[in-house]
């Protein structure tokens, strides 16, 4: 079983693929998982609400100010 924890935040850079579910220059919730890291994936939360893996080349790290971090938490 994948161990998800701590929650991190992504920009999304290409949906190619995955038209319905991501949008470009959006700002995912990642959650950690060490099993989808291994295998180049980012388990993300996508456009359903839902977490999903996706390829990690679709993505970009970013990080938040704390402001923008609580707005994130607030809406989950």
């Amino acid at each position: 079983m994948a161990t998800r924890g701590k929650k991190g935040y992504v920009v999304c850079l290409s949906n190619r693929g995955y038209k319905a579910s991501l949008e470009p220059r959006k700002i995912y919730v990642v959650l950690a998982d060490a099993e989808a890291k291994r295998h180049g994936m980012l388990r993300v939360v996508d456009e359903s609400g839902e977490d999903y893996l996706y390829p990690e080349e679709c993505f970009a790290k970013v990080s938040l100010p704390a402001q923008a971090q609580r707005v994130f938490r607030s809406s989950a």
